[in-house]
């Protein structure tokens, strides 16, 4: 279609992505008056609950605080089944938040965004999509989130396979049958932790590849009790309020204590209510987890005991022991997940050293060895972070492209704007705490900031707003020196994009904490959004 067969649709916003982000970021905006389009490369809403359908995909986060949190009547009236709830439950709130707030009339499905063309003489940008439409925007916000392109690993013969092969990330709508399959999973992730025990109660056998051992702790999920959830919803304003002043933007019931303060047996018994509390309430066991070597060693020793008690080879324990610091790679909560390897019908095959050789038609190979299936699935992460914004040609003044300012890691100024692209925010993007807290409560955080920026141009007649490089370059240092004094940036993890060949290692998110990041955003813009450039 030529370009002068397609109009150009002019509107104040264009939000690129319907999941958490994007959808609240388009009700902020028509509370605020604006127009707005968000476009979805999905059939539906729901970002990461719509792509990832995979067996026994669920949220690590407790429901009643995986939500969202800006309407009271939603907040009451929404029942929660589970205390994690598992993938078709968080896609059937999203599509009831998208219900009850009328939003479905202004996002436009089945539609990707291909370029992004900031248009300097009239502080305008000019979106482009992959069915040609166009359009104009004072303001460009992606909502992409931070784990939504899939990594396809780079295997030799990787298309050769003649079954069927499938990625967690991008799962069949369907749903897959392994009844009676020989199955084949590459990976042992979070995803993974989370289908392998489903898919080896299906499968005739399963065989899985694992380079790196993961620390997972027992999930505990149950059906929730009514009693509980009245109490919350009675209380929800004061469990809020809890959660945004912990690290992490949840509440995990923290132990403000230092294990350095802690006798032994204090330590000890710290340690087995962790475990029996389940989930990710261990981050919260200790104010000096992520500081202290000697507190995470013992973390780290109590998790392996247990697990080599849960694994009854002692062999196949052995290959399930992280040697890694705990939480330096995304801490997993599991049901079943260690107990899954003393099932006969499942294998355990060590590619640490011995990586695949290549995959054939009937399977692969490792060190020579043939391994036949009739399925292959591909536990095998995202590019985070960074991955989705990657995949569209952004241009800021100038026409520089962000994927080459990006090149050497990505630079932003309070992971919400990068310096050379006016008007282009990212929610939860590099630089901001996303992953490492309650993802939607962060989103929220970042939606409610961006539309008290653009609420603040309106009111003061400004056409465009960019971060100035100078305070992206302290930013970025300061992400940086923070993640240098922790324990979490000493092993290769998705953190530093450390599992994407190529990409350049830097640690991507702020782990300085939810709460002194929400301090510097109302510091800035107190001080009429100091570190950003105003016209």
């Amino acid at each position: 279609m030529s370009d002068q067969c397609t109009p150009t649709q002019t509107l104040d916003a264009v939000v690129v992505g319907a999941g958490f982000a994007g959808l609240y970021m388009l009700h902020r905006l028509r509370q605020l008056g604006f127009s707005a389009r968000v476009i979805e490369a999905g059939s539906g809403a729901g970002g990461t609950w719509f792509w990832n359908r995979y067996p026994g995909a669920r949220v690590d986060i407790e429901s009643m605080q995986y939500s969202y949190q800006f309407s009271e009547e939603l907040q009451q009236e929404w029942q929660w089944s589970e205390r994690y709830a598992p993938q078709a439950e968080l896609l059937a709130y999203i599509n009831h938040v998208v219900e009850r707030f009328d939003l479905a009339r202004d996002i436009q499905f089945n539609t990707r965004v291909v370029s992004a063309v900031f248009d300097q003489a009239g502080s305008r940008w000019q979106v482009t999509t992959d069915g040609d439409d166009r359009f104009s925007a004072r303001f460009c916000i992606m909502a992409t989130g931070c784990l939504s392109a899939a990594n396809k690993p780079d295997i030799k013969g990787i298309d050769s396979f003649k079954g069927p092969t499938y990625h967690t990330g991008e799962w069949p709508h369907d749903g897959v049958d392994f009844t009676g399959k020989r199955v084949g999973i590459i990976g042992t992730g979070s995803s993974a932790i989370q289908a392998i025990p489903e898919i080896a109660r299906q499968a005739a056998h399963l065989t899985v590849f694992q380079r790196t051992p993961t620390f997972s702790v027992p999930a505990r999920n149950a059906p929730l009790d009514p009693e509980y959830v009245k109490n919350v919803k009675q209380n929800y304003a004061a469990l809020r309020k809890t959660a945004k002043q912990q690290f992490v933007a949840f509440d995990t019931k923290a132990n403000e204590k230092a294990a350095t303060d802690m006798s032994a047996e204090e330590i000890k018994v710290e340690l087995e209510r962790r475990w029996e509390m389940g989930g990710l309430n261990f981050y919260g066991g200790f104010a000096d987890l992520l500081v202290n070597q000697h507190t995470n060693d013992m973390v780290a020793d109590f998790v392996r005991e247990k697990i080599a008690q849960k694994v009854k080879n002692p062999a196949t324990a052995a290959l399930l022991t992280p040697k890694v610091i705990f939480a330096c790679k995304r801490l997993c909560a599991d049901t079943d997940y260690f107990e899954t390897y003393n099932r006969d019908n499942v294998t355990l095959v060590d590619i640490s050293t011995t990586p695949i050789d290549t995959i054939t038609p009937e399977g692969l190979t490792v060190a020579g060895k043939a391994y036949a299936f009739d399925t292959l699935v591909f536990a095998t992460g995202f590019d985070a972070m960074t991955g989705s914004l990657n995949k569209i040609d952004i241009r800021g003044i100038g026409g520089k492209t962000l994927k080459d300012k990006w090149s050497a890691g990505p630079r932003t100024y309070l992971g919400l704007c990068s310096a050379g692209f006016p008007n282009l925010f990212t929610i939860s993007g590099p630089g901001s705490p996303s992953v490492f807290t309650n993802m939607v409560t962060s989103i929220e955080q970042h939606v409610e900031y961006i539309g008290d920026i653009i609420a603040y141009m309106g009111k003061h007649k400004l056409s465009a707003i960019d971060a100035t490089k100078e305070a992206e370059d302290a930013w970025v240092d300061h992400v940086n020196e923070v993640a240098g004094g922790t324990l979490v940036n000493s092993c290769s993890s998705w953190y530093l994009g450390a599992n994407i060949p190529g990409k350049q290692r830097v640690f991507m998110p702020y782990i300085g904490g939810f709460p002194p990041y929400v301090e510097k955003c109302n510091e800035v813009a107190k001080n009429g959004y100091e570190g950003f450039a105003l016209k």
